[in-house]
């Protein structure tokens, strides 16, 4: 149940980023490149971390771990650009 609840939060969460990125991008400039560059590196980044966590044995053994490890590595992610980009 938990990892149900987790999952729906980081699509909340992840809805809210979208919106305020997509703001910011249609707002042009060089803010809006920054923040396309820096969306695009953040996204390699994390998805990199997460192989990484997943070969050696970081995301758990059962299924069920590594979901729920999963979830809450993009939730993070998810969280403090909400929080940075609401400021």
């Amino acid at each position: 149940m938990r990892l149900g609840l987790n999952a729906w939060a980081l699509g909340l969460e992840s809805s809210a980023v979208i919106g305020l990125r997509t703001l910011k991008i249609a707002a042009g400039g060089a803010e809006a490149e920054a923040e396309t560059r820096r969306m695009v590196s953040e996204k390699i980044d994390s998805v990199l971390a997460l192989q990484m966590l997943a070969l050696t044995g970081g995301l758990g053994a059962t299924p069920h771990r590594a979901a729920t490890r999963t979830v809450a590595h993009y939730r993070r992610k998810v969280r403090a650009n909400r929080r940075r980009l609401g400021a």
